[in-house]
């Protein structure tokens, strides 16, 4: 039986970032959502590069060997590219991106995923968390030190140890999944699932409502929540082809990948017919790029730039009102690990200003140098870790200080200090068949060599 997707993709910066660093993909054959990282060091154009080094297996029809080959040599290929770029810009050093991509191949489905981007599958009213994060907390999980429920609410929990940084073995784990009419597949990044409870994704998810509106209400949700960080959603429902005649014609890029000029030197993403089609429609429509992150609709726009702007300014209003007080005392029982005069320190307070108000003082400053960190945990104290307790933050110093020994000693003896700070697997190709009553990733029954 042929298939097709019924599909839809949404994204917003969220309530404090002032960019959107994910890219998003939805069309016929390709659903990619990639989230990245870098900060002002590129993750909009590391996300936006993987990104468009898929888009145009949309466009093509493979087998299901032959998808597998096609989508890991893509992404080989856009690591490629990360690496090309950071040479020609060191400024670059740094950037990475996860990924999660799913890839139609008539009645199988190929997933390709890397780093702690989330992908579900909704099948007979259940949903299964179909990946499996590439992160210090995980890796924890697998070791038994702490239980899958104190893993939701860790303070290190954005830390990852597997992401695309253009590195000759950032490679990601590849399963071939079997295609079911009435499946839904979510790829989601942590600006939803850190920020809203599973449960309360799965009932969104089993509501019955068109992929539109559902990826409308998860990022609505993810904004009440107060998701400081971007929210990208992409849904692709599986249907009978012959009975698909409703399902969207054109493809719904959103995020990093879908603005004109991210930042310079970011290749435009190669668009398929549909999706030039697509661009001309939005500019005869007179749609406004508003801060550079067009957002892919079926419907109205949805409520989240206002919800966010109205946010801020009642923020500022109760900081400058009477409420001062009352508001900063709130932010000095907060905590955050992050840069101060090259050294990692711990800061009471958030690490956002409103207007000439300061909201965070160093209280701990390190003898941990940043620059002797990992790559990516490097990235992550220069973007600031929030914790829930002072405690929690000497801790994530504690880790921080034993990595950035581990990096000395390996460069001391000639060695390199890989970006994640740890051992990259080798991937491998799955062919699954999850349980509909699983509620955790579901273990594959054949494993081949990709």
């Amino acid at each position: 039986m042929p298939f097709a997707f019924n599909y839809a993709a949404r994204s917003d910066v969220g309530m404090v970032r002032s960019e959107n660093q994910d890219s998003g993909y939805a069309g016929s054959r390709l659903l990619a959502m990639a989230d990245g990282m870098g900060g002002h060091a590129g993750g909009d154009i590391a996300s936006s590069v993987v990104i468009g080094a898929l888009a145009d297996l949309d466009d093509e029809a493979h087998g299901s060997a032959e998808a597998s080959r096609a989508l890991l040599e893509r992404i080989e290929r856009a690591n490629a590219e990360l690496a090309d770029m950071v040479r020609s810009d060191p400024s670059l050093h740094g950037m990475g991106t996860t990924l999660i991509a799913i890839l139609r191949s008539r009645n199988k489905l190929v997933v390709a995923h890397i780093g702690d981007s989330r992908a579900f599958l909704v099948r007979d009213g259940e949903v299964t968390q179909i990946t499996k994060d590439h992160s210090f907390v995980q890796s924890l999980v697998d070791e038994g030190r702490i239980t899958a429920d104190e893993a939701i609410g860790h303070p290190q929990r954005s830390l990852v140890t597997r992401v695309l940084t253009g590195a000759p073995d950032d490679e990601p784990d590849i399963a071939v999944r079997e295609a079911r009419v009435g499946d839904r597949y979510l790829i989601a990044s942590d600006g939803l699932t850190d920020y809203v409870a599973a449960d309360t994704v799965a009932e969104v998810l089993t509501a019955g409502e068109s992929p539109g509106r559902t990826a409308d209400r998860l990022v609505e949700l993810a904004l009440k929540a107060g998701a400081p960080d971007n929210v990208t959603i992409v849904i692709g429902d599986v249907l009978d082809a012959t009975r698909a005649a409703e399902t969207p014609t054109q493809p719904q890029i959103v995020g990093a990948a879908a603005s004109r000029s991210a930042r310079s030197g970011t290749r435009p993403i190669p668009l398929t017919p549909a999706g030039k089609a697509a661009a001309l429609a939005r500019e005869a429509a007179g749609e406004a790029d508003d801060d550079g992150v067009p957002l892919a609709e079926e419907g109205p726009a949805g409520p989240g730039r206002w919800v966010r702007r109205i946010a801020l300014v009642l923020v500022a209003l109760v900081v400058i009102g009477g409420g001062a007080y009352a508001a900063y005392a709130w932010t000095q029982r907060q905590w955050f690990v992050g840069a101060h005069a090259g050294q990692v320190a711990v800061f009471q307070g958030v690490s956002q200003n409103i207007g000439p108000v300061t909201l965070s003082h160093v209280e701990q400053q390190t003898d941990v140098l940043v620059s002797d960190l990992p790559d990516f945990y490097r990235n992550k104290v220069e973007s600031t870790v929030s914790t829930d307790t002072r405690q929690a933050a000497e801790t994530l110093v504690e880790q921080l200080r034993a990595e950035a020994s581990r990096c000395a000693v390996a460069r001391a003896t000639g060695g390199a200090c890989d970006s994640s700070g740890s051992t990259t697997p080798t991937p491998t190709t799955t062919t699954t068949t999850p349980s509909a009553t699983s509620s955790t990733t579901s273990s594959p029954s054949t494993t081949t060599t990709p």
